[in-house]
């Protein structure tokens, strides 16, 4: 049996790699972390994006599929007082999640606030629509 993860460098190895900065990937395995509650009447949705403004958070509904994107640049440029960097580092990235919630919900009936790094969205629960049968009369 091969298990991959065995052989996955850790966060100890990237660091004596690279002594100046510490490990990126520790930090982002998941950047979408999402609390879910259901209530009786919706779903409520908390999704962590820390170091996102709200104008690079996308939510898009299709097919009842609910996607959340975001995307974020972050420099840390440091100087010593002569102007000479003692640490540049640049990150850009973008990640997104989706989750199924159904055909029945539409985009209006979805509230979404983004406060502090969090998104919150309401999604209400809905019956699922079933589709009307059509008889074929026999003769």
């Amino acid at each position: 049996m091969f298990v991959p993860e065995l052989f996955r460098k850790n966060d100890w190895d990237e660091f004596f790699e690279h002594p100046f900065h510490m490990p990126v990937h520790a930090s982002q395995n998941n950047p979408m972390k999402t609390d879910v509650k259901e209530t009786p009447n919706s779903y409520e949705f908390a999704i962590d994006l820390p170091n996102v403004k709200k104008e690079d958070v996308k939510a898009e509904l299709h097919d009842g599929c609910l996607t959340i994107s975001a995307s974020t640049i972050q420099n840390h440029d440091e100087q010593d007082k002569n102007g000479n960097y003692i640490r540049r580092e640049r990150f850009r990235g973008s990640y997104s999640r989706s989750f199924y919630i159904g055909d029945s919900v539409k985009e209006q009936d979805i509230q979404a606030k983004f406060t502090d790094g969090v998104l919150n969205l309401s999604i209400p629960k809905k019956e699922p629509v079933t589709p009307e049968k059509k008889y074929i009369s026999i003769d």
